[in-house]
């Protein structure tokens, strides 16, 4: 009797366009310890903050949309705080704890309840202040344009450079989340919503507009937990693919509308603290942003010693800085999904490379980029990491 073996399963890798392919292009390697590991890192400074406000924004919609929180601005303490507390929940049952002077994650009404040990309430850190800004600034502007939050969407695209016996698969899984805002919550919008005047300043939206043949479009939104990046730098570009793979993914669900332009908000803008400000002030020094500071504001930036408090910033300086629009272009499209695809190449590589018996750090690559070798957990071992010197012995 002869019996049949079982052929090996049939396994498509499948990749988040945030969680695997940014976090890749920041750096491969600690993608490898980060994401493909057993050892989660102990405090994932970037990880953890880019989930929180992205939890956080999610959860307030649903609270202005469910729970009738319509007015605001919303208390920080009794409102935004059950939200905070909320998401730091999930976020640690998933093992996402969050990084020391970040987030304060104490709760209750004594000490026993697990109120911070110094104070009879919890303490508005970072994340905290970050939060309060974003709920409060465009909450009001944008919870009202939401036709479908927290969209999932997913796409198959052929594996780059397939070799049999050698590729895992023939074809590879892109998946994302964003939010949807549709035309006929654009239309009924007020005059006075920030995220319509910004939308009517922008040419491409404009002229875009005016060639739509139907009467729906679709705008789609991302959050960021993280400043404006400058031009040309690599996070301005992974972005840019990003949002316009986010587009393409969009419109293989069969309910979609014509996605006429896509916005991210860069939520750390509205309160930036001390290494982000330093960085601004370079920037406009080397005019290497696209949002300028005017006046006042070009005033308090460049004169701004890092020995001094941080400035407060106008607010429309702020909140301009902290929206950036992008436009769809299908040439442009194209290039994006090509630009993915050549990651998704590296990965599945290295991939190969380490299953093959090479060692993990010969197998991904690097990049010893000093701010994000700063939060890294893996620096003291990393070969490449820009944060530790170099020992020589003599």
């Amino acid at each position: 009797m002869c019996l049949s073996v079982r052929s090996k399963p049939y396994i498509i890798p499948e990749y988040s366009l945030t969680g695997d392919l940014l976090a890749y292009l920041t750096c491969g390697l600690q993608y490898r310890y980060q994401n493909k590991g057993t050892l989660p890192p102990s405090m994932p400074i970037q990880l953890w903050f880019g989930d929180f406000i992205h939890g956080v924004m999610e959860e307030s919609y649903l609270k202005w949309r469910d729970d009738d929180w319509k007015d605001f601005p919303w208390d920080w303490e009794t409102q935004i705080r059950r939200v905070e507390l909320d998401i730091h929940n999930r976020m640690q049952s998933r093992g996402l704890q969050p990084p020391a002077n970040l987030f304060c994650p104490f709760q209750g009404e004594s000490e026993h309840q697990g109120l911070c040990p110094d104070s009879h309430h919890p303490h508005k850190l970072v994340a905290s202040i970050r939060a309060e800004a974003a709920i409060n600034t465009w909450g009001p502007h944008l919870f009202p344009l939401v036709d479908d939050n927290e969209v999932r969407l997913k796409g198959i695209r052929d594996m780059p450079h397939y070799q049999k016996g050698v590729s895992r698969s023939n074809y590879y899984g892109v998946t994302g989340i964003i939010d949807v805002l549709s035309s006929v919550k654009l239309e009924e919008a007020s005059n006075k919503n920030l995220i319509i005047k910004y939308l009517h300043q922008d040419p491409s939206f404009r002229e875009k507009l005016e060639k739509l043949e139907s009467d729906k479009y679709e705008v789609i939104v991302d959050y960021k937990g993280m400043k404006r990046p400058a031009i040309g730098s690599p996070s301005w570009k992974h972005h840019y693919w990003q949002v316009q793979t986010y587009s393409w993914l969009r419109s293989l669900q069969p309910d979609s509308s014509p996605v006429l332009i896509g916005i991210l908000f860069y939520l750390n803008e509205l309160s930036l603290f001390k290494e982000d400000l330093l960085e601004l002030q370079r920037e406009v020094k080397e005019n290497s942003t696209d949002v300028m500071p005017t006046e006042g504001d070009r005033e308090l930036i460049l004169r701004w010693n890092p020995k001094n408090k941080t400035p407060k910033l106008s607010e429309p300086f702020r909140n301009l800085r902290s929206i950036r629009m992008i436009p769809m272009d299908d040439e442009l499209l194209a290039q994006s999904l090509k630009e993915f695809d050549n990651v998704v190449e590296e990965i599945e590589g290295s991939i190969i490379q380490e299953v093959d018996g090479q060692v993990i750090q010969d197998s991904w690559r690097t990049n010893p980029d000093k701010r994000t070798c700063d939060a890294c957990d893996y620096k003291t071992f990393c070969k490449t990491s820009a944060s530790t010197k170099k020992l020589t012995v003599p």
